[in-house]
Formats: structure tokens, sequence, C-alpha cells
């Protein structure tokens, strides 16, 4: 009977193993050889290099720059994103006032209505996300240009996209706009599992809102928060469809990042091997970011 048990298991486990060792480990693999080549992506000869391609990664200045940008998005939007997810969710949970003249916990009015405006952009595609910003930063009729006039700031009209000072700044208000309404929702499924009993009882014993999210919501929902960390950092690391579309790098490189300098190696400069020892930097780098904030954020609940 054991016997047949485990052959069932292996048989069951054989086909997934293989297709994912096939479309997901050798690709892996294949990058990692491609990488230490001198190959061009449309011939068929090349020359093995060895770690060439890795040294010159660390000394090339355009991608320490690149790897800056990620840097600077890898602080902010995190950060941005999760405090602003945070409070939504909190507001959303328990910002209302109270029943009847009770301190009873309640959300605010419309709580559900505010969950699906937030969570709308996540349902968009990124192109479309990203054209419709170009607009809205377009610098002679874009709304936002547009919305300073009207409020007497015309002062702080800016090229957005085309000025090296703002070019950074904007991709990253685009993709916290993009991404918070969905830790938004995720945060206040957490939320919603709190009973309300514990809440009232500290409020009762005379805690402030603020103890009271300190002390007893973050810690229970402190689980999708250390995951929104995680994805979020992933995907502060890569950045690419939103910088492409919005700026393609920006004026003298000034937005550009790791992936996309990746992307012009490969396919604009036909350096396939030297933009696969890219990637696999940027894997290295994720891979690291990713185990070091696991440990970091881990907490007993």
């Amino acid at each position: 009977m054991h016997h047949h048990k485990w052959r069932f298991i292996l048989s069951a486990l054989v086909v997934p193993v293989t297709l994912y060792v096939i479309f997901v480990v050798s690709p892996y693999w294949q990058a990692v050889w491609i990488a230490m080549t001198d190959w061009g992506g449309y011939s068929a000869t090349w020359n093995f290099v060895g770690l060439d391609n890795f040294v010159r990664v660390l000394r090339d200045a355009e991608f320490l720059r690149a790897l800056g940008h990620n840097v600077i998005m890898l602080v902010v939007c995190p950060v941005l994103i999760i405090l602003l997810g945070l409070f939504l969710a909190t507001m959303i949970t328990f910002g209302g006032s109270g029943r009847s003249g009770h301190r009873a916990v309640t959300g605010v009015r419309g709580a559900g209505f505010y969950r699906v405006v937030y969570f709308f952009p996540s349902v968009l595609s990124i192109a479309v996300i990203a054209v419709m910003w170009q607009a809205v930063f377009e610098p002679r009729n874009g709304l936002l240009n547009g919305f300073l006039s009207a409020v007497g700031l015309g002062g702080l009209r800016q090229v957005w996209l085309g000025d090296p000072r703002t070019s950074l700044a904007s991709v990253i208000a685009v993709m916290v706009w993009v991404s918070a309404g969905f830790y938004v929702v995720l945060f206040t499924a957490a939320m919603a599992s709190i009973p309300t009993e514990i809440i009232e009882a500290a409020l009762i014993d005379g805690a402030n809102r603020w103890a009271t999210f300190w002390r007893i919501v973050l810690p229970l929902v402190w689980s999708p928060v250390q995951t929104a960390i995680i994805f979020l950092i992933i995907g502060a690391l890569d950045g690419f469809a939103v910088v492409q579309i919005l700026t393609n790098g920006g004026p003298d490189n000034s937005s550009t990042v790791m992936s996309l300098y990746m992307y012009d190696t490969a396919f604009k400069s036909s350096n396939f091997g030297y933009a696969s020892a890219i990637g696999v930097t940027l894997l290295v780098i994720t891979l690291v970011l990713t185990t070091v904030t696991l440990r970091l954020t881990r907490r007993e609940v």
C-alpha cells in the first residue's frame, strides 16, 4: 500500500515538475550561460568571456545610475504605498463615528464604494494607465498643469516628464497611484477579520486611535503587510513598463531603471550577453533584498 502511495505521488508530480524545469529553471540557466558570452542575439556565433560581463556591470556608470533610480523607488514606493494603504484601510474599516451615541467601531459611510474606487486602477492595463498619465502630465494642456493654473499656482507648472528634475518623481507618483488601491483592499480584508470587540475594549480603556492601531491592528495584520513589502520591493526593482511608456528613461536617462537599461542593451545595442549579465545581477539583487526583508520583518504576533 505504501509503495502504491509513492508511485501515485511521483506520477502526479512528474508532469508539473518537468514543465517547471523546462519553462522556469531552464531559462534561468540559459540566462546565466548567455551572460558569460558576447552573443549579439541575432547570430549563430559567440565567444565565451567568463565573468567579464559581470565585471563590466559593476563598472558601468549607466547601470549604476539606473540602479540608483531603482534604489530611490525602493525606498519611496513601498513606504508611501503601505502607509497610504494602511491609513485608507483603517479609515474604511474603523474610521466611522459609531452608532446611536455608542463607541461601536464602524467603517466610514460608503466603505464599499471606496473599495471599488481604490481598486479600479488595479484592473487597468499598465499601458493604458501610462498613456492616461502622459495626458495628465502633458505640459501645455495636461490636467495637472491646468489644475495648478486654475487654483492660482501657475508658477508650479512643469514639463513633468521632460524635465530631469521631475521625471523620476512623476514616475514614482504614477506607481504609487497604481498600486495603493490593491493594498487598500488587501489590508481592508485583513482588518475585517479583527473582532470589533477588541478595538472597542481598547477605546473604552482609554487608548486613542493611534495607540489602538499601533498596538492592536497593525500586529494582527502584519502578515499581509509583510507580503506587501516583499511584492513592492520586487516591483520597485522592476518598473519597466511604467518607465518605458511614460518617459522611455527620461531626458539624459534621468528616470531610467535597470530593467529598461537591460532591454535597451539587448534590443537596441544587440548585446544579449551583456544584457543577460544585467538581468542575472538584477535577479541576485532581488533575491538578496527579498531574503533580508523576510528576516527583518519576521515578527511573532
